[in-house]
Formats: structure tokens, sequence, C-alpha cells
């Protein structure tokens, strides 16, 4: 029995000690890959230099535990003394056991080492490539899409090439002028998938001079870097879309300070240009005990847009100007049912709506999106790859039942759209208006093998109507129950 047990701790040892050496490879490979952060300042160590490491894995740079003795030396120990707390009671122990990985930065490889997953100039799609793959998915915005096929692809180009001769090719940076709803933000998305790149999307609503609340413009960068899963490298050769850009134009008539308006814009030059920036990881708060890390813009991709509500108004003021007095001159309201007047802006019709100069300057390539007609609409409906009507098709093929409009319902749900005014987000919210009754119907009745829109349907005026499997087409009873 003595040997038995013997043998038994012998086996227990030898795994301990298997899993000791397991846990210490481990911790120096997390110690080889990862470098320390100071506790205080939140500084990583290739930028303060050697750490003072104190138990319970806290680092402390030599600046933060000088100026640590200097307080205690100078008012620390009085202070503490006259609250009645005896010196031993501070204690290191008490704080956090080891630093989060959240809060750990990578550490950089040297030069001769790093092996930079860079863009290869044979690898990037052509512009026709990208415009074929975006048209797909976007319906009409042929200038819009050609536009900003070529500029990405001058672009990744100009990232690729780095710096191989003395002549320096400058970002292009777009700004995208579109009516609510014509696909601004879902065409830089289907962009950003295409070329498998990180892409933060943010709001220049929410950007605010720096010491007052709300976003820092450094925030923009921090959600790109965060997309990129908070790898530096990556993320400076990624896209960011700032949305709502018209929110950030100099406030007229007011006496407040415009703390979110030319501000902002002045913030954004540094970053738009391209400069070296510190952002935190793993946070967007201002005041977030996370460490910092260095990003640098010079190959980020920016594109700014937004609606411009009463640039239309500035356009036909100027255009207006033009108009003479004679059988042949413009007359004045020659513009007022233009639906593509936003075409015709300039820089200086963007200057008096309240982008200061400086911002428009890095800004080159300008160009808008048109808006969405009752031909458009329909197209939307039905022909790219995830179009609504293909969804709720898909949906309903679940539950193994077609679903089908016929074009008169097309022209209903368009003509409904057009009204609202909102583009194509006007026609999700038809939809799901008409098809809640049919999508609440269906299950209950397994004999349904296909539903028919129709245009009286759409506007009220009739059902729509429906095939019992292996039976002729009938009206949608259970829905006249229902409605009488």
């Amino acid at each position: 029995m003595a040997d038995d047990y013997n043998d038994k701790n012998d086996d227990i040892d030898k795994v301990d000690k298997s899993n000791n050496g397991t846990e210490d490879k481990k911790e120096t490979k997390d110690r080889d890959d990862y470098e320390a952060v100071c506790y205080i300042c939140r500084r990583p160590e290739s930028k303060v230099g050697k750490m003072i490491r104190i138990p319970n894995n806290i680092c402390i740079c030599s600046d933060c535990m000088q100026k640590t003795f200097d307080t205690i030396n100078s008012n620390g120990m009085p202070y503490l003394e006259m609250m009645g707390v005896p010196p031993n009671m501070m204690n290191f122990s008490n704080l956090q056991n080891e630093i989060p990985k959240s809060q750990k930065l990578k550490k950089k490889k040297p030069a001769e080492e790093e092996v930079e997953n860079i863009f290869d100039i044979k690898n990037i799609p052509p512009p026709h490539v990208i415009k074929g793959e975006l048209d797909e998915y976007i319906v009409g915005q042929e200038h819009a899409k050609k536009v900003i096929s070529v500029a990405v692809y001058n672009h990744y180009k100009r990232v690729a090439a780095n710096a191989m001769d003395d002549i320096e090719i400058e970002k292009s940076n777009m700004l995208m002028i579109g009516p609510t709803g014509s696909g601004k933000t879902y065409l830089v998305k289907t962009l950003a998938k295409l070329l498998n790149v990180p892409l933060a999307i943010t709001d220049a609503t929410s950007l605010t001079e720096a010491g007052y609340i709300g976003d820092d413009v450094e925030s923009v960068v921090s959600k790109l870097l965060a997309a990129a899963g908070n790898d530096v490298k990556k993320a400076e050769r990624g896209i960011i879309f700032i949305d709502e850009i018209d929110k950030i134009a100099k406030k007229k008539n007011t006496n407040n300070r415009d703390v979110s308006g030319e501000s902002v814009q002045q913030g954004l030059l540094k970053l738009l240009e391209g400069s070296e920036i510190e952002v935190p990881v793993g946070a967007s708060s201002k005041n977030a005990m996370v460490p910092m890390t260095t990003v640098n813009t010079k190959n980020i991709l920016f594109i700014c847009g937004g609606a411009f509500p009463e640039l239309e108004n500035i356009i036909k003021a100027r255009l207006n100007k033009q108009s003479s007095i004679g059988f042949c001159a413009d007359l004045k309201d020659k513009y007022d049912n233009d639906p593509n007047i936003l075409q015709e802006v300039t820089i200086e019709d963007l200057r008096e709506f309240g982008m200061i100069p400086e911002f428009i300057g890095r800004l080159p390539i300008i160009y808008t999106l048109e808006g969405l007609s009752k031909e458009m609409l329909i197209k939307v409906l039905k022909e790219p790859k995830n179009a609504i009507l293909k969804q709720y098709q898909k949906l309903l093929l679940l539950d193994e039942v077609l679903l089908e409009f016929d074009d008169g319902a097309l022209e209903a749900i368009a003509g409904k759209a057009l009204k609202k005014k909102t583009g194509a987000r006007a026609l999700r919210a038809i939809i799901e208006e008409f098809m809640l009754d049919i999508m609440y119907e269906i299950p209950k009745d397994e004999n349904i093998g296909k539903v028919i829109i129709t245009r009286e349907y759409i506007e009220k005026k009739g059902v729509p109507h429906i095939e019992v499997r292996g039976t002729s087409p009938k009206v949608f009873t259970p829905m006249l129950e229902q409605k009488s």
C-alpha cells in the first residue's frame, strides 16, 4: 500500500512539473509578445524606457515613480498622519493582480524582422472591376461609382508604391454629397467589404472641440483601430467614413461658443492631411485608463458624406444671378424642380454653407449622388444581390411558400416611397406595413404554396392572391375575413 501511495505521489509531481513548465512557457511567450504598460500614466515601455516592477505584476515608469516619491515627501505623509492612517497601511497588494489583456500592447518588431503585409500593385483590383462589383449591389449612381472606384484604386496604388522615388503622391480624400437615402453609407460599406480592408463609420454630430462633452476628433481613428483588431499596421491602411459631415458647418447668427462646428473642422485638418496621433487602445472614453498607441493617418483614406440640406437654395441663388431679361433669358424658377441640382455645386457654395476653405482643400475629390427616381426605386426593390424583395422571398421560402410581386405592386410601392422623400429608406417601412398580415397568416395554413402581391393590395383596395398546393389560385380568404 505504501509503495502504491508513493507511486501516485510521484505521478502527481510529474503532472505538476509538466503544468508548471507549460505555464512558464506561456508567461514567457506573453512577455515576448507584449510590452509592459505603466500602471499610472499608461504609456508603454517602448516610450518611457525600462519599467520598475513591483509585486503583483505592476509596472511603473521612472517618471511616475519619482513624482510619487516627491508627492509623498512634500505633503503625503503628514496628510496620512493627519487623517489617522498609519504608514504601513499603504499596501500595493490591494491593487489589481494583473494587467488585463485589453490594456496590453503588442511589441513592435524591429524593422529588419518586420514583415509588412502591404498591398501589392498587381493584386489591387482595377477601377472597372471595382465598379462592376459595386453594380451588383447598388442601382444607378454611375458617376459616383466611377469616381469612387478610380479614387480608391489610385489611393491603394499610392500605399503600395510607398516611396519609390522623390515624387510623393497626395491622398485622394473624398467628399460625397447626396440627398438622404441615396446610398452614401451603403456605397462605402460595400466598397470596404469588396476590398477586405478595415472600415470605421462614425457620425460627425457627436464630435466636439477638445475639453467639451462629446467625442474628440481622434475617436474616429480609435474606432478604425478597434475595427482592425488593435493592429496598428492594418488600421493605417483602412478607410474612415465620416457621415453627416454637413452638421459641423460653421454656425451662423449665434452668440454661443461653436464647439461642434468650425472648431471640429479645424481639429480634423491634421487627420485628413496625415499626421501621427495618439489614440487609446480598447476604449473611446477621454479619461479611460487604457494604454495609448501612435497611429499615422498618412495612408488612411477619409471619405466624408452628407446630405447638405439647404445647399440647393445656395446653388439656386448663384445660378439665378446669371438670369437676364429678354425672350431668351433663363427664368428664376428654372431650377426649382430640378432633382439633381446638387450636381451644380462648387467650392464657393460649400464655403457659403459653412465649410472652411482649409477643410475643403483637404478633400480634393468632390462628387454628388443623384436623387432616386421612381424607376430607380423599382430597380432597388428587385435588382441588387440583397434586394429587399429577395430578403422577404427568402423568409417565406423557409416556410416553403413562394412570394411574388406583380409590376403594378412594384410601381405602387415606389410611388409611395417617392412621396415620403426619404429615398430608399422609405421602401423598407412600406413593405413592412403590408407584409405584416401576410407573415402572420401564412404559418397558420400549411396548404398555402404561393402568395402574389398586387397593386390593389398595396393601395388597400383589395387583397393578395394565393395558390393552395395542388389547386387553382384563390383569394386570400383568411385576410378577407379578418378585414371584414
